[in-house]
């Protein structure tokens, strides 16, 4: 946590806003976007800005914990190199710092939703919560993943731009998911653990619904693959790191 504080810290110094950073930016996007995608699709604007402002704000938090996973060692090669901590603690600094900015954003989010529907407010929203120790617990071993990889292969932060921007054309962040289905690929939505990780959230706040057992099977799913990958991959991958760096 300190690492972390520390990240943020230097995030914003002799920053005016500061940490506002972190909703001014999103909603300011959010409402290019809806204005943009408002007239593509005949969408109210009302209704679709929270869509895709739930969507930027989980997007954001996947692409940032990612990228920065794949340099968390490489950025902490002079802690590593002068302590012997397990090089977990690295990887969930990154997790840590992008969680802080991901709870701030979701200020905006909650916020708009009260304003404009205030009717989805009950009981349904204490699934929204739930979200926060799922994708503490999928970044957490992704990040420690690709720390391993980024350490070895320094490509890698580049080749994952080009990952993740493929994953977002196929991920319903910002299309609704009746876009893809109108277009005979529900598999993209379906299987896709991106979707289920946002109906944790927008089910809730933007439905008034429960999230469906899919929704949580599919990313304890997740947790449970990517933590098993990272523990196999870091038995043999951890002592190397220090030559690497």
């Amino acid at each position: 946590m300190h690492l972390s504080l520390s990240d943020l810290r230097s995030r914003w110094r002799r920053s005016f806003f500061g940490i506002l950073w972190t909703v001014i930016q999103p909603l300011g996007l959010t409402i290019l976007l809806s204005i943009v995608f408002g007239k593509i699709f005949h969408s109210d604007i009302a209704d679709y800005a929270p869509f895709i402002l739930s969507g930027m704000i989980l997007w954001e938090f996947v692409t940032a914990s990612a990228v920065g996973g794949s340099l968390t060692f490489v950025q902490a090669d002079a802690y590593i190199k002068q302590c012997r901590h397990p090089l977990a603690i690295y990887s969930l600094r990154t997790v840590l710092t992008n969680l802080i900015v991901f709870l701030c954003a979701s200020t905006s989010l909650l916020v708009w939703v009260l304003i404009w529907r205030p009717q989805n407010f009950g009981w349904t929203w204490l699934a929204v919560p739930t979200i926060i120790p799922l994708l503490v617990f999928i970044a957490w071993p992704l990040a420690t993943l690709l720390g391993y990889i980024g350490a070895r292969f320094r490509d890698l932060p580049h080749a994952l731009g080009l990952v993740l921007q493929a994953l977002w054309f196929i991920s319903p962040v910002y299309l609704e998911p009746k876009v893809f289905r109108g277009g005979g690929l529900d598999a993209l939505v379906d299987s896709n653990p991106i979707y289920h990780l946002l109906q944790i959230v927008r089910a809730p706040l933007l439905h008034g619904e429960w999230p469906t057992w899919q929704n949580y099977g599919f990313s304890f799913g997740l947790v449970a693959g990517l933590t098993l990958l990272a523990v196999l991959v870091g038995r043999s991958a951890e002592k190397k790191v220090i030559y690497y760096l």
